[in-house]
């Protein structure tokens, strides 16, 4: 899950401060190697200037010995027994030893030998440089600290304006949270700029879900009152047997399209309801609804050699609304009698889903791709169809949760799935 606007702040000053603090140690490091070889290299020098001073005024000068500083003056070619194995090699220079440093000088027949003891050196060098250090990483420490408080106040408007959009129901946004005088205190230009862009956005979506849903009800509600006209009329007319063969098939062609007309009127009506708002549950058998929109599909299969067959392996019993599984389903017959020019159309009944096979002239996997897109039609060839079908079984599936499937070859036919909770 991505992180919010206050989370990645902290992260990023909290990095900043590490970063800065890793730099600031590692130049303390690195200065302090130089310092410590420069101050003690100093003091040498310095002590070896002073003893040659006083040499020249006292030749019995002893070499300086002290807690620190040793020193040895040994005549040239002399004895050095006296000397510390370590030193006795040594030329003239500057020597790091690992335990020492030495400054080894020669002049007037006398060669000197200045030591000065390593830990001496990194623990004055330490002391030098431990004060600095901890003052920086303060005031990084600080610093970071009060710019991140200020930024932090400053993003909060945003914060909320995020946490408010988030809570918006999409079908009907609460706008009125981003009225400019509930704003929080300090919400600068652009934010108020921001919640009133969103605050319009807002209105609009909601008066155009409105508008959209109010229309379809009623549009649904105005069709069916004349298809309902349509139908019993040529119900009457075709229980006339004086009527010739020409008009009874014309008049169950009207039957069959007022039915198509009908379907897609009722699932209208389903999705335009509220998300809320279910339709009317009640126990029922699956296999009583795929009966019921099979015998409405036979007529369909008027004159084609196609064998319309329900296999109920189980009859599952379902709390839900009959009337969206029976759109589906009926939607899905429609297709495989529209595309189905022979062979057999099986329709199985399981535990926890409703199987339709055809086989008809099927799908290419293009086609196959975009069957659920709206207006979409696969076969322009067959007039048969308004590409809306597919259409709204895929959008009720994902109201009602069950998902459908299709699977489909060219010449190899199509199946569908609809799955449900048994």
């Amino acid at each position: 899950m991505s992180q919010g606007l206050p989370r990645r702040l902290r992260f990023a000053f909290l990095m900043q401060v590490a970063m800065a603090s890793v730099v600031i140690v590692a130049g303390a490091y690195v200065a302090l190697q130089i310092a410590k070889q420069d101050v003690a290299a100093r003091t040498l020098r310095d002590e070896a200037a002073y003893y040659w001073q006083q040499r020249a005024i006292d030749p019995a000068r002893v070499a300086p010995d002290g807690a620190m500083l040793h020193g040895y003056a040994i005549p040239v070619g002399a004895s050095a027994a006296s000397l510390p194995d370590t030193l006795r090699t040594l030329e003239p220079g500057l020597h790091n030893l690992p335990d020492m440093l030495v400054l080894v000088q020669r002049r007037d027949e006398v060669q000197l030998y200045l030591t000065y003891p390593q830990s001496r050196i990194d623990r004055i060098a330490l002391q030098l440089i431990l004060a600095p250090v901890l003052l920086a990483l303060l005031a990084v420490a600080l610093s970071s600290w009060f710019t991140y408080r200020i930024a932090r106040r400053m993003t909060a408007p945003l914060h909320w304006l995020a946490r408010e959009v988030r809570r918006w129901d999409p079908r009907d946004p609460d706008v009125s949270a981003l009225a400019p005088d509930k704003l929080p205190i300090g919400a600068g230009v652009e934010t108020r700029q921001l919640a009133g862009a969103l605050q319009r956005m807002g209105e609009r979506m909601r008066l155009f879900v409105h508008r959209e849903r109010d229309f379809t009800r009623d549009a649904s509600h105005e069709l069916r009152t004349p298809l309902t006209v349509i139908r019993v009329a040529s119900d009457l007319m075709q229980s006339d047997p004086d009527l010739p063969q020409r008009v009874h098939r014309s008049l169950a062609r009207m039957q069959r399209a007022v039915r198509d007309m009908e379907a897609v009127i009722d699932a209208f009506l389903l999705l335009a309801r509220e998300g809320e708002i279910e339709p009317q549950r009640e126990d029922f058998l699956v296999a009583d609804v795929v009966d019921e929109e099979v015998e409405k599909a036979r007529p369909m299969l008027a004159g084609k050699p196609v064998e319309l067959v329900v296999n109920a392996r189980t009859s599952p019993r379902l709390h839900a609304s009959p009337r969206v599984l029976g759109v589906m389903v009926g939607n899905l017959l429609a297709n495989a009698c529209a595309f189905t020019e022979g062979g057999k159309i099986e329709v199985t009944v399981g535990s926890d889903r409703i199987v339709i096979r055809d086989t008809g002239i099927g799908m290419s996997p293009e086609t196959l791709q975009r069957a659920f897109d709206p207006f979409f039609r696969g076969n322009l060839a067959n007039p048969a169809g308004r590409g809306m079908g597919l259409s709204i079984v895929r959008q009720l599936g994902e109201r009602f949760h069950w998902p459908v499937n299709l699977e489909s070859a060219p010449g190899q036919g199509t199946t569908a799935t609809i799955r449900f909770a048994a």
